[in-house]
């Protein structure tokens, strides 16, 4: 049974599980809508530079995006994402990081 538990949790927190499981196009909307107001959002400079931008978030801590997003991180504000939208952002974000 822990095995089964683990193997589980190992797929469902894969990084190829959660890139399947957004959509990259509605993950960029959501990037514009929140993020861009403090983070350049893509690797074209969209956005603004005053928190880190986001293509190098994604490139060095892909293995932690969702748990980042799942959760209060201040000094960002709160935006209380549903999983999908989580989902889409993550999505968007191992998008720039295979750039």
């Amino acid at each position: 049974m822990k095995t089964v538990t683990l193997i589980v949790l190992a797929v469902l927190l894969s990084p190829n599980s959660a890139r399947a499981a957004g959509d990259v196009a509605n993950g960029h909307m959501i990037a514009r809508l929140w993020c861009a107001n403090c983070h350049v959002i893509s690797d074209d400079g969209e956005g603004k530079d005053i928190g880190p931008p986001l293509p190098m978030v994604a490139r060095e801590a892909p293995g932690h995006l969702r748990s980042f997003l799942t959760g209060p991180h201040p000094p960002m504000p709160n935006f209380n994402l549903s999983r999908e939208e989580i989902d889409d952002v993550v999505a968007y974000l191992h998008s720039l990081a295979g750039r």
